[in-house]
């Protein structure tokens, strides 16, 4: 089988005949609108309307023949330029009619191009599955093999494209045509000035220029805008600017009988360019609840390649080892009382750091977008002209009560589950959520107020909780000195009071707490974490960390990766020696 001449039609103002009412037909109609055809719909009025395309017929968008398909319609419904011939005809029902065939035998006979679904024989041309970007349109075909595949195959090129080349391809295509234009300009006074016998002698009269010379220097510029499109980076055409395209063309118009770079400097720098890729970045990553075996690979690699990294408070020892030795950290040097402070503390060391064009790592315990903050500080830097990368993280509010054997639904006992705050704003308390016993609620950072929470979850107004509804207090998920506390609201207080706290905790309540685990008399205690202790066997000959740790060392660079050797807490705020 031949392959098929792959074209891009100009359709504006075309007539396409779209026969059915289905899904597919509203699509094929929404395409048709999208490159300025104009659609018209043939089908019975007893056909049922799928409810995109109804909209459009609302809107009278699309204009609907209610009757059957005729054969007429093909060379009655069209232009009056084109004999009222129709410009492409689309069935949607499928081949496997005698009505397809025929008409698909018509439109050969009259050549008006045929798309006739599910029967590729029958087709004169196949719809390309595109991305658009501007004037940049990529399409991908599978010649009717699977367009499903197509479809993937488009995303895979579309996913390798910089979001902004179709800016790139406009920009440089009006410095092409520009380009032409004050070539065909100079030209056209260069024929008046010769054929204006009384005009004189002119400023050039004694400058020979041949026409040979005129055509090599025409042949340089388009040779060289040639050449960057052919063989520059497409990121570094994607940070070409408006101000570049300006600046070309004055340089052009100034000197327009040699090359661009009439002085030896190129007017597009790619170094420049280059500068404007690499600008400063930052990167808000959840570093999960606090085993490093936790975190994700995109974190990883975050840590292992920023050149700063702002770590939360919280974010455990075992994390920050995996930080290379070379990387600077700062840690948010939050107390109570100097949470706004320390905040701005970090916008401002991100903000320098980045200015100078230095990749930036915002490291938060959990997740960056659960009660981390992380959306107030994407919007602090966007107002600063930076847009943060966010990767998420595990939260300890669904991990926790794993390790802790909990699991967060169960069928027949909770089929939801709510995440509250135990601490309003500036330590105000929050509305207490109402008692439902299939529910699962975690309450996160409440320990140090529980007294106050167990009460409005007993006292609520319309919904209460019963005292001997079963509870869990998880401290340090997933670390070495991990603790549960097994209990309920009626005992939490009391043990909590007698086996002290062990920030950062958790409070988990709801029946699923006794799926696992036997309800206790009172309470009971569970110290440590072995939640992933058989993955020490396995994968990496039972080096655990260690093996991670040697993959962040520079190879022919023999330093030893302990970050925790430049921390050092003084007076509650944390240091650290770069």
């Amino acid at each position: 089988m031949a392959p098929a001449l792959l074209t891009a039609v100009d359709s504006t103002s075309h007539i396409h005949l779209i026969l059915g009412t289905n899904s597919l037909a509203g699509a094929r109609c929404a395409k048709s609108l999208e490159v300025g055809a104009i659609p018209i719909v043939i089908a019975p009025e007893s056909a049922h309307v799928h409810y995109g395309l109804a909209k459009r017929m609302e809107e009278h968008s699309i204009q609907w023949l209610k009757r059957e398909y005729q054969d007429g319609d093909l060379v009655s419904l069209g232009r009056e330029e084109v004999d009222n011939v129709v410009d492409a005809v689309y069935v949607t029902s499928g081949g496997r009619s005698a009505l397809a065939t025929h008409i698909s035998t018509s439109c050969r006979k009259f050549r008006i191009p045929v798309n006739v679904a599910d029967a590729p024989s029958l087709c004169t041309f196949t719809l390309l599955s595109t991305h658009n970007s501007g004037p940049l349109q990529v399409g991908v075909t599978t010649s009717g093999k699977g367009c499903k595949l197509a479809s993937r195959i488009r995303r895979e090129i579309a996913s390798a494209l910089p979001a902004d080349l179709g800016n790139a391809v406009e920009r440089l295509g009006t410095v092409r045509r520009r380009i032409w234009e004050q070539d065909h300009a100079a030209e056209a006074a260069n024929d008046m000035e010769a054929d204006d016998d009384e005009a004189g002698q002119s400023a050039t009269f004694n400058k020979l220029v041949t026409p040979s010379d005129a055509e090599a220097a025409k042949a340089r510029r388009m040779r060289w805008l040639a050449q960057i499109c052919e063989y520059w980076p497409l990121r570094r055409l994607a940070a070409i600017t408006d101000e570049d395209v300006d600046g070309i063309l004055q340089a052009y118009k100034h000197d327009s009988s040699i090359a661009p770079a009439a002085d030896g400097k190129p007017l597009l720098n790619p170094a420049v360019l280059d500068a404007r890729r690499n600008r400063g970045r930052i990167i808000l990553a959840g570093s999960g609840p606090g085993h490093p075996d936790l975190l994700t690979t995109a974190t990883l690699k975050a840590i292992r390649s920023a050149d700063l990294i702002l770590a939360d408070k919280l974010v455990p020892a075992p994390v920050l080892e995996l930080v290379p030795r070379r990387t600077p950290i700062q840690i948010a040097r939050k107390f109570p009382g100097n949470a706004d402070a320390a905040q701005e503390e970090l916008h401002r060391l991100g903000l320098e750091a980045m200015k100078e064009g230095q990749t930036v790592l915002r490291l938060k315990q959990g997740d960056p977008y659960l009660y981390g903050r992380g959306a107030e500080e994407v919007e602090f830097f966007r107002t600063h002209g930076y847009e943060a990368t966010v990767l998420p993280g595990i939260t300890s509010s669904l991990a926790a009560p794993l390790f802790a054997r909990i699991p967060a639904t169960h069928r027949s006992v909770s089929d939801q589950i709510l995440i509250c705050t135990g601490t309003g704003r500036k330590g105000a308390a929050p509305n207490p959520p109402a008692y439902l016993p299939n529910q699962t609620v975690v309450f996160l950072m409440a320990l140090h107020r529980l007294k106050e929470l167990t009460s409005s979850l007993t006292e609520h107004e319309t919904h209460p909780y019963p005292p001997s509804t079963p509870c869990a207090v998880i401290e340090r998920a997933s670390c070495p000195d991990q603790r549960v506390v097994r209990t309920t609201i009626e005992y939490v207080n009391a043990a909590v009071e007698e086996e002290g706290s062990r920030p950062p905790g958790l409070l988990v309540v709801g029946a699923v707490c006794e799926v696992l685990e036997k309800k206790p008399q009172k309470w009971v205690v569970e110290d440590g974490f072995q939640g992933l202790d058989v993955l020490e066997d396995l994968g990496d000959g039972g080096r655990g960390l260690d093996a991670l740790r040697e993959t962040l060392v520079t190879p022919g660079l023999e330093e030893t990766i302990d970050p925790l050797s430049r921390v050092s807490v003084t007076a509650g705020a944390v240091a650290v020696a770069v």
